[in-house]
């Protein structure tokens, strides 16, 4: 008697555009779905990415020649590639998308400085976006640029506006062992916060379930100000809490970028995120981060 044989049925193609720290906590959470090929500049990370389980490929976002070979290659992409370091235009972004395909469904991840400073103000994705800086201003291109894209070419792209992406790991204790000032209280500012690892399952949550062309504030709980951010990692790390500087003076101790942060302000809700993604945070709050490190 014939034994019956089953067929196995073949992963759907993923193309991984980027793949920093965020890539590799989301490779795990994609390989068992999807049969992953993962983009990298630099020939030294090949094996890196192969034993984590995707597929590595060496291409330059900046030299348009070399994506070529991803033609065609997979109809889900994630796109954690940032922009290139001047101009108000993310040229790496447009290079990727004169190869993407028809239908392909893609997440990008972008940044909540596409809003500049709102003042402290709460609110959620339908908030006009009104980059203050040249590093937004590349962002808002990207995202105008897949919509484009997506338009025209009957595919569907979620954007997941991400804030300052932090882990155990990945916490400021550089900078207040140094004694870097933060900003006296009247001058303080709003800041938005995501774990990795929580940043990673939402991606992963919105190649399934986010709807077309859809914003999500990818957040977490938190309402901290920027100067209480650093108190509750210094209490963590049992370092003295940064000194207070009103905002006249910082600009003399701080580096200009770190000041552009320090410049804008708000609050993003993170509902939409949690209503059609079902999210469910695994670090609602930088505190819950923190008390995992004592």
């Amino acid at each position: 008697m014939q034994k019956n044989k089953i067929k196995k049925i073949a992963r759907p193609r993923l193309l991984l555009v980027g793949c920093g720290d965020v890539g590799m906590r989301l490779l795990p959470l994609l390989r068992d779905k999807f049969r992953v090929f993962a983009t990298t500049s630099q020939v030294a990370r090949v094996t890196e990415l192969r034993a984590a389980g995707a597929i590595p490929l060496v291409v330059n976002l900046d030299q348009p020649h070399t994506l070529q070979k991803l033609v065609g290659l997979a109809p889900y992409i994630v796109h954690l590639a940032p922009p290139q370091a001047e101009g108000k235009l993310d040229r790496r972004t447009r290079n990727l998308i004169t190869i993407l395909p028809r239908h392909g469904k893609l997440v990008y991840i972008s940044t909540t400085g596409v809003y500049g400073d709102c003042g402290g103000a709460s609110f959620d994705e339908t908030r006009t976006v009104a980059p203050f800086n040249a590093r937004a201003l590349r962002r808002v291109d990207a995202e105008q640029s897949l919509r484009a894209w997506a338009k025209k070419s009957q595919a569907q792209c979620a954007i997941l506006r991400v804030p300052g992406i932090y882990a155990a790991d990945r916490l400021p204790v550089d900078r207040l062992r140094q004694g870097t000032p933060a900003l006296a209280a009247e001058d303080d500012v709003y800041t938005n916060h995501i774990h990795a690892d929580d940043l990673a399952a939402i991606i992963k949550l919105a190649l399934f379930r986010s709807q077309a062309q859809r914003v999500y504030h990818t957040v977490d709980d938190s309402d901290l100000k920027m100067a209480q951010y650093f108190d509750l990692v210094a209490d963590a790390f049992q370092l003295p809490h940064p000194p207070r500087l009103p905002r006249s003076e910082l600009a003399q101790h701080v580096s200009p970028m770190l000041m552009s942060f320090m410049s804008e302000s708000r609050r993003l809700q993170n509902h939409r995120m949690k209503a059609e993604l079902g999210v469910q945070l695994r670090y609602p709050h930088v505190s819950d981060t923190l008390k995992t490190l004592k």
